[in-house]
């Protein structure tokens, strides 16, 4: 352009932004939208326990950072899983949608116990059409972190697939190899002799932080703890072990159908992974708060599924409720879950309503003030409002599908939350159990004969929603009436 016409360009320009400032101001306006962006720290733990944290309720395991996580925001009291075993739940969280609809019920990598019924067919990857949270995320300008445990698919299938910028650590793989360096884990260096797992991945987790405090950003950290194998630092295993009181042994189990459940918290290895656990949760707290961006930080701590209590060594207990890891009862499907907004959520908040994985979908958006994608999150609601504590949610009911025989011994089943109400079918041979789930909770009185209406008006309600997500069932096992 030469120097005249760019004069008069230039002048042009001046005259337009005086009659309309905002349109001058849309690129700065848009940078500073994108600065006020939260960040999102989102911790997901394995197989840890509705109770397994003393903000929860355990008298035994030692988890300071946790407890300070639940006194400065938001502690749910019915936050599920959506499902009773991994990558279901995982699957939902990013996807905003059942497993039932996604074709995910299983474990990737499990199914393959049979009995009176063949299990349901399943998905064993993460559907490359579904617009997950961190592709949604990354679009909207943040930079999307993935460390830890994946196991959503394998190559071809990996985070980076899936709209995460980074990826440490994630394979196709449900536990690690080993805690402790070497980790025998092909996406994940192995550190100095005996470098402790978590504590590794946590310091990944920060240094990705550091890296990237002045922009926003979503950390999904992934711990493998505290998934089996029972692998734990020797001094911390030892500090538990002087706290097991030997008079515990025979109130250590009870039975349940053909398994027995644990029924308190003392397994010191297990205490042990806990801890672990927690202390690098508040790593990651000091290390937002020492960049000074700890207020405008969202912090978001859950589990994939509940806790194991019922075999694979019997670790933890999650009593009061029913059942664990594997089963559909309420030790399978719920979890410690805890939200930080800051701003916004007020300190020692406790939320009675239910939610499920589902919902961080709808939630996360909007916290981000970002717009809703309800085609995506089609199994989603937001809960900010029961953040905000000005209101309770819709009614609903929440679902979960699991035509699977889990290595926990539970068998194939759906089941079904209404108001205080759950209804769990059993697909071998279709009983039905109902449960007045807040005067009892330890689903010990089955209330299907007393209440006939409720348990058809329910199950019709169940039936009619697997027919809606198109769920797989599990279908007769001819061989087994040859091995009766």
């Amino acid at each position: 352009m030469r120097p005249r016409l760019w004069w008069v360009f230039s002048v042009v320009c001046f005259f337009c932004s005086l009659c309309n400032p905002a349109s001058a101001s849309t690129a700065a306006g848009a940078k500073e939208a994108k600065k006020k962006l939260p960040n999102i720290v989102f911790i997901l733990a394995d197989d840890m326990g509705w109770t397994d944290a003393g903000c929860m309720g355990s008298k035994f395991y030692v988890t300071p950072s946790l407890d300070r996580l639940a006194k400065s925001g938001a502690r749910f009291t019915a936050g599920y899983a959506a499902a009773p075993v991994c990558s279901p739940t995982r699957a939902s969280i990013l996807t905003g949608k059942t497993p039932a609809r996604t074709k995910n019920t299983e474990w990737f990598g499990g199914g393959g116990r049979k009995g009176q019924l063949l299990p349901a067919p399943y998905d064993r990857f993460l559907p490359h059409d579904e617009l997950t949270l961190a592709e949604f995320l990354r679009r909207a300008g943040y930079i999307t972190a993935h460390i830890g445990k994946w196991h959503l698919g394998g190559m071809g299938h990996e985070p980076e697939r899936h709209g995460f910028d980074v990826a440490i650590a994630g394979t196709e793989r449900g536990s690690p190899g080993s805690y402790f360096s070497p980790y025998k884990n092909p996406r994940l260096k192995d550190g100095p002799p005996g470098e402790q797992l978590t504590d590794r991945l946590t310091s990944e987790s920060l240094a990705f932080i550091q890296k990237n405090k002045d922009r926003p950003f979503f950390l999904y950290l992934n711990t493998f703890a505290v998934h089996t194998p029972l692998q734990a630092k020797k001094d911390l295993t030892a500090k538990y072990q002087a706290k097991v009181k030997k008079d515990n042994a025979e109130a250590r189990f009870a039975p349940d159908g053909t398994t027995k459940v644990r029924q308190i918290h003392d397994h010191p290895v297990y205490a042990a992974m806990v801890e672990t656990l927690d202390i690098n949760v508040g790593r990651i707290l000091d290390k937002l708060k020492e960049l000074g961006i700890d207020e405008n930080t969202i912090v978001i701590f859950t589990s994939d599924n509940g806790g194991l209590s019922t075999s694979e060594g019997w670790p933890t207990s999650n009593l009061p409720l029913r059942g664990g890891k594997g089963w559909l009862y309420e030790g399978g499907v719920r979890v410690p879950w805890l939200v930080y907004w800051p701003g916004t959520t007020k300190g020692n908040a406790v939320i009675d309503h239910p939610v499920m994985s589902t919902d961080f979908y709808p939630t996360l958006l909007e916290m981000a003030g970002l717009d809703a994608q309800p085609k995506q999150h089609v199994d989603g609601v937001s809960f900010v409002p029961l953040l905000k504590g000005k209101e309770k949610l819709p009614d609903r009911d929440l679902f979960w599908h699991y035509p699977h025989y889990s290595n926990q011994f539970g068998t194939p089943a759906s089941s079904i939350r209404a108001g205080d109400y759950v209804l769990i079918e059993f697909f071998e041979d279709g009983k039905l159990e109902l449960y007045d789930i807040v005067k009892d909770l330890g689903q010990k009185n089955d209330l299907a004969r007393a209440m006939p209406e409720r348990v058809r008006e329910m199950h019709g309600r169940l039936q009619a929603w697997r027919r809606e997500v198109a769920a797989r069932i599990p279908l007769e096992n001819p061989d087994w009436k040859k091995k009766k």
